[in-house]
Protein backbone atom coordinates (compact mmCIF):
# COMPACT_ATOMS: atom_id res chain seq x y z
CA UNK A 1 0.00 0.00 0.00
CA UNK A 2 1.61 3.41 -1.18
CA UNK A 3 3.54 5.49 1.48
CA UNK A 4 2.30 3.34 4.66
CA UNK A 5 5.18 3.38 6.71
CA UNK A 6 3.51 2.92 10.34
CA UNK A 7 0.49 0.33 11.24
CA UNK A 8 -1.73 1.12 14.57
CA UNK A 9 -4.28 -1.20 16.19
CA UNK A 10 -5.28 0.68 19.12
CA UNK A 11 -7.24 -0.96 21.94
CA UNK A 12 -8.64 2.10 23.67
CA UNK A 13 -10.20 5.56 22.46
CA UNK A 14 -7.21 7.30 24.61
CA UNK A 15 -4.64 5.79 22.34
CA UNK A 16 -6.35 6.04 19.11
CA UNK A 17 -7.14 9.72 19.62
CA UNK A 18 -3.38 10.12 21.11
CA UNK A 19 -2.23 9.13 17.86
CA UNK A 20 -4.49 11.64 15.72
CA UNK A 21 -2.83 14.35 17.40
CA UNK A 22 0.22 13.60 17.32
CA UNK A 23 0.58 13.25 13.18
CA UNK A 24 -1.62 12.48 9.71
CA UNK A 25 -3.56 9.47 10.69
CA UNK A 26 -5.81 7.65 8.06
CA UNK A 27 -8.41 5.67 10.06
CA UNK A 28 -9.64 2.17 8.77
CA UNK A 29 -12.44 0.39 10.32
CA UNK A 30 -14.77 -1.22 7.38
CA UNK A 31 -12.64 -0.10 4.47
CA UNK A 32 -16.22 -0.33 2.77
CA UNK A 33 -15.43 3.26 1.19
CA UNK A 34 -11.86 3.33 2.07
CA UNK A 35 -10.74 0.73 -0.16
CA UNK A 36 -12.32 1.72 -3.48
CA UNK A 37 -11.56 5.39 -3.10
CA UNK A 38 -8.31 4.32 -2.31
CA UNK A 39 -8.07 1.50 -5.42
CA UNK A 40 -9.94 4.29 -7.43
CA UNK A 41 -7.24 6.96 -6.91
CA UNK A 42 -9.77 9.56 -5.34
CA UNK A 43 -7.64 9.22 -1.86
CA UNK A 44 -4.58 7.94 -0.27
CA UNK A 45 -3.39 6.44 2.80
CA UNK A 46 -1.54 9.11 4.42
CA UNK A 47 2.12 7.03 6.54
CA UNK A 48 0.14 6.23 9.96
CA UNK A 49 -2.63 3.69 8.91
CA UNK A 50 -4.68 3.09 12.03
CA UNK A 51 -6.99 0.44 12.22
CA UNK A 52 -9.76 1.44 14.73
CA UNK A 53 -11.90 -2.03 14.89
CA UNK A 54 -10.69 -3.39 18.18
CA UNK A 55 -11.46 -0.30 19.59
CA UNK A 56 -13.15 -0.91 22.96
CA UNK A 57 -16.00 1.64 24.07
CA UNK A 58 -16.86 2.27 20.59
CA UNK A 59 -19.31 -0.62 19.61
CA UNK A 60 -22.73 -1.89 20.61
CA UNK A 61 -26.14 -0.28 21.29
CA UNK A 62 -27.43 0.46 24.58
CA UNK A 63 -30.10 2.62 26.40
CA UNK A 64 -28.86 5.34 28.74
CA UNK A 65 -31.95 6.78 30.43
CA UNK A 66 -34.00 8.36 28.11
CA UNK A 67 -30.93 7.87 25.40
CA UNK A 68 -30.24 5.42 23.03
CA UNK A 69 -26.72 4.96 22.08
CA UNK A 70 -24.90 3.02 19.06
CA UNK A 71 -20.98 2.98 19.11
CA UNK A 72 -19.64 4.02 15.82
CA UNK A 73 -17.69 0.98 14.96
CA UNK A 74 -20.84 -0.79 15.51
CA UNK A 75 -21.65 -2.94 11.83
CA UNK A 76 -25.24 -2.39 9.83
CA UNK A 77 -25.50 -5.45 10.29
CA UNK A 78 -25.59 -5.52 14.14
CA UNK A 79 -28.23 -2.62 13.69
CA UNK A 80 -30.34 -4.39 11.22
CA UNK A 81 -30.66 -7.51 14.15
CA UNK A 82 -30.74 -5.53 17.01
CA UNK A 83 -34.43 -5.84 19.15
CA UNK A 84 -33.66 -2.31 20.71
CA UNK A 85 -33.55 -1.04 16.98
CA UNK A 86 -35.85 -2.63 15.89
CA UNK A 87 -38.54 -1.65 19.18
CA UNK A 88 -37.46 1.93 19.31
CA UNK A 89 -35.91 3.17 16.10
CA UNK A 90 -37.55 0.97 13.16
CA UNK A 91 -36.70 3.34 10.72
CA UNK A 92 -33.34 2.40 11.65
CA UNK A 93 -33.61 -0.68 10.98
CA UNK A 94 -35.60 -0.25 7.64
CA UNK A 95 -32.37 1.30 6.21
CA UNK A 96 -30.48 -1.22 7.11
CA UNK A 97 -32.33 -3.89 5.98
CA UNK A 98 -31.92 -1.86 2.54
CA UNK A 99 -27.72 -1.21 2.41
CA UNK A 100 -25.78 -2.95 -0.07
CA UNK A 101 -25.15 -6.39 0.52
CA UNK A 102 -24.79 -9.04 3.22
CA UNK A 103 -21.11 -8.95 3.10
CA UNK A 104 -21.00 -5.13 3.19
CA UNK A 105 -23.09 -5.26 6.00
CA UNK A 106 -21.28 -7.27 8.07
CA UNK A 107 -17.90 -4.93 7.41
CA UNK A 108 -19.58 -1.58 7.37
CA UNK A 109 -19.69 0.57 9.97
CA UNK A 110 -21.82 2.88 11.53
CA UNK A 111 -19.44 5.35 12.15
CA UNK A 112 -17.63 5.07 8.05
CA UNK A 113 -21.01 5.60 6.88
CA UNK A 114 -21.51 9.07 8.69
CA UNK A 115 -18.04 10.25 7.95
CA UNK A 116 -17.69 9.18 4.02
CA UNK A 117 -20.18 12.05 4.38
CA UNK A 118 -22.35 11.15 1.24
CA UNK A 119 -24.81 12.66 0.07
CA UNK A 120 -26.56 9.35 -0.60
CA UNK A 121 -25.07 7.83 3.04
CA UNK A 122 -27.91 5.51 3.76
CA UNK A 123 -27.35 5.55 7.70
CA UNK A 124 -27.32 9.39 7.29
CA UNK A 125 -31.11 9.60 6.88
CA UNK A 126 -32.81 7.63 9.37
CA UNK A 127 -29.90 9.55 11.98
CA UNK A 128 -31.64 12.47 10.80
CA UNK A 129 -35.12 11.47 11.17
CA UNK A 130 -34.00 10.42 14.86
CA UNK A 131 -32.92 14.15 15.47
CA UNK A 132 -29.40 12.05 16.61
CA UNK A 133 -26.01 13.42 17.44
CA UNK A 134 -22.24 12.61 16.77
CA UNK A 135 -19.46 12.58 19.66
CA UNK A 136 -16.44 13.62 18.50
CA UNK A 137 -13.17 12.75 21.03
CA UNK A 138 -10.13 14.55 20.95
CA UNK A 139 -6.93 14.35 23.32
CA UNK A 140 -6.76 17.60 24.92
CA UNK A 141 -4.50 18.52 27.88
CA UNK A 142 -3.29 14.93 28.64
CA UNK A 143 -7.21 13.52 28.53
CA UNK A 144 -10.20 12.57 26.05
CA UNK A 145 -12.26 15.45 25.54
CA UNK A 146 -15.59 15.27 24.04
CA UNK A 147 -18.40 17.09 22.15
CA UNK A 148 -21.30 16.54 20.55
CA UNK A 149 -23.13 17.41 17.45
CA UNK A 150 -26.04 17.18 15.35
CA UNK A 151 -26.27 15.50 12.43
CA UNK A 152 -28.04 18.22 11.17
CA UNK A 153 -25.21 20.45 11.55
CA UNK A 154 -22.29 17.73 10.89
CA UNK A 155 -22.41 18.24 6.65
CA UNK A 156 -20.90 20.86 5.17
CA UNK A 157 -20.23 19.66 1.84
CA UNK A 158 -19.65 16.41 0.01
CA UNK A 159 -17.33 14.29 1.75
CA UNK A 160 -16.74 16.75 4.28
CA UNK A 161 -17.95 17.19 7.75
CA UNK A 162 -17.45 19.51 11.08
CA UNK A 163 -14.81 16.91 12.37
CA UNK A 164 -11.98 18.78 13.41
CA UNK A 165 -8.59 17.27 12.89
CA UNK A 166 -7.49 15.24 15.52
CA UNK A 167 -10.80 14.13 15.98
CA UNK A 168 -12.91 10.64 15.82
CA UNK A 169 -16.28 9.61 15.87
CA UNK A 170 -17.21 7.53 18.81
CA UNK A 171 -20.81 7.02 19.15
CA UNK A 172 -24.52 8.45 17.64
CA UNK A 173 -26.94 9.37 20.26
CA UNK A 174 -30.62 9.73 20.08
CA UNK A 175 -33.40 10.24 21.90
CA UNK A 176 -35.88 7.21 22.70
CA UNK A 177 -38.81 8.61 20.67
CA UNK A 178 -42.04 8.55 21.78
CA UNK A 179 -44.28 5.64 21.97
CA UNK A 180 -46.85 7.42 19.10
CA UNK A 181 -43.74 8.26 17.29
CA UNK A 182 -44.37 6.84 13.92
CA UNK A 183 -42.03 6.85 10.52
CA UNK A 184 -40.90 5.30 7.32
CA UNK A 185 -37.79 5.27 4.94
CA UNK A 186 -37.62 4.86 1.12
CA UNK A 187 -35.03 4.82 -1.38
CA UNK A 188 -34.47 3.77 -4.72
CA UNK A 189 -31.64 2.94 -7.55
CA UNK A 190 -31.49 0.97 -10.62
CA UNK A 191 -31.43 -2.24 -8.52
CA UNK A 192 -32.73 -3.78 -5.42
CA UNK A 193 -29.31 -4.48 -3.64
CA UNK A 194 -25.91 -3.46 -4.13
CA UNK A 195 -27.04 0.21 -5.05
CA UNK A 196 -25.89 3.90 -4.15
CA UNK A 197 -29.54 5.74 -4.10
CA UNK A 198 -30.60 8.19 -6.47
CA UNK A 199 -33.25 9.80 -4.12
CA UNK A 200 -33.68 8.75 -0.84
CA UNK A 201 -36.83 10.14 2.03
CA UNK A 202 -36.99 9.38 5.56
CA UNK A 203 -40.08 10.96 7.24
CA UNK A 204 -40.92 10.48 11.34
CA UNK A 205 -43.12 12.38 13.84
CA UNK A 206 -45.81 11.92 16.89
CA UNK A 207 -48.84 10.77 15.26
CA UNK A 208 -51.39 12.70 17.71
CA UNK A 209 -55.27 11.71 17.23
CA UNK A 210 -54.38 12.33 12.97
CA UNK A 211 -51.95 15.62 14.03
CA UNK A 212 -48.58 15.35 13.06
CA UNK A 213 -46.37 16.93 15.63
CA UNK A 214 -42.31 17.16 16.00
CA UNK A 215 -42.00 16.21 12.37
CA UNK A 216 -38.74 15.68 10.62
CA UNK A 217 -38.21 15.16 7.23
CA UNK A 218 -34.68 13.81 5.79
CA UNK A 219 -33.91 13.75 2.41
CA UNK A 220 -30.53 12.21 0.57
CA UNK A 221 -29.22 12.18 -2.68
CA UNK A 222 -30.97 15.62 -3.75
CA UNK A 223 -28.16 18.35 -2.00
CA UNK A 224 -24.43 18.71 -1.88
CA UNK A 225 -25.10 17.10 1.32
CA UNK A 226 -28.19 14.83 3.46
CA UNK A 227 -30.34 17.60 5.50
CA UNK A 228 -33.54 18.01 6.84
CA UNK A 229 -36.13 19.05 4.54
CA UNK A 230 -37.73 21.91 6.68
CA UNK A 231 -39.89 23.07 4.09
CA UNK A 232 -41.72 20.21 4.47
CA UNK A 233 -41.57 19.89 8.10
CA UNK A 234 -43.30 23.36 7.96
CA UNK A 235 -45.96 21.96 6.04
CA UNK A 236 -46.52 19.04 8.15
CA UNK A 237 -45.98 20.42 11.88
CA UNK A 238 -49.05 20.58 13.77
CA UNK A 239 -51.21 19.86 10.45
CA UNK A 240 -53.93 16.87 10.59
CA UNK A 241 -52.16 14.13 8.49
CA UNK A 242 -54.70 13.74 5.52
CA UNK A 243 -55.13 14.20 1.89
CA UNK A 244 -54.61 18.30 1.55
CA UNK A 245 -51.90 18.19 4.36
CA UNK A 246 -49.57 15.44 2.36
CA UNK A 247 -50.28 17.55 -1.03
CA UNK A 248 -49.04 20.21 0.98
CA UNK A 249 -45.95 18.70 1.70
CA UNK A 250 -45.71 16.82 -1.76
CA UNK A 251 -45.12 20.38 -3.15
CA UNK A 252 -42.74 21.88 -0.32
CA UNK A 253 -40.55 18.84 -0.80
CA UNK A 254 -39.80 20.62 -4.46
CA UNK A 255 -38.47 23.37 -2.30
CA UNK A 256 -35.97 21.57 -0.48
CA UNK A 257 -34.64 19.74 -3.07
CA UNK A 258 -32.53 20.86 -5.36
CA UNK A 259 -30.75 17.87 -7.31
CA UNK A 260 -28.17 18.05 -9.85
CA UNK A 261 -27.62 15.60 -13.10
CA UNK A 262 -24.83 12.55 -12.78
CA UNK A 263 -24.14 9.65 -14.07
CA UNK A 264 -26.44 8.00 -12.04
CA UNK A 265 -29.82 10.64 -12.27
CA UNK A 266 -31.13 13.55 -14.32
CA UNK A 267 -32.11 16.32 -11.83
CA UNK A 268 -35.60 16.28 -13.36
CA UNK A 269 -36.31 12.66 -12.32
CA UNK A 270 -34.77 13.32 -8.78
CA UNK A 271 -37.05 16.13 -8.18
CA UNK A 272 -39.74 13.89 -8.90
CA UNK A 273 -38.58 10.93 -7.28
CA UNK A 274 -38.41 13.27 -4.01
CA UNK A 275 -42.05 14.28 -4.17
CA UNK A 276 -43.60 10.56 -5.41
CA UNK A 277 -41.66 9.58 -2.10
CA UNK A 278 -42.99 11.98 0.07
CA UNK A 279 -46.53 10.90 -0.73
CA UNK A 280 -45.60 7.42 -0.41
CA UNK A 281 -43.97 7.59 2.90
CA UNK A 282 -46.61 9.82 4.28
CA UNK A 283 -49.14 7.35 2.70
CA UNK A 284 -46.96 4.79 4.46
CA UNK A 285 -46.75 7.08 7.98
CA UNK A 286 -50.73 7.74 7.79
CA UNK A 287 -51.29 3.95 7.58
CA UNK A 288 -49.51 3.11 10.81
Amino acid sequence: MQDIKTYLSPRGIDEAVRAMAAGDVTVFCGGTDLSPQVESGARQYTATLMNIRRVEGMSGIAEAGNLVRIGALTTVTEIRRDPLVARVASILAEAAEHFASDQIRNAASLGGNICNASPAGDMINPLLVLDAEVELARWQDGAVATRRVAMADFFLAPRQTAKRDGELLTAVFFARPATNFVACFRKSGPRPALEISTVSVGIGGRLDNGVFRDVRVAMGSVAPTPLRARHVEAALEGKRLDADGILAAVAAAKTDAKPIDDVRASAWYREHLVQVFTEEVLNHVLGN
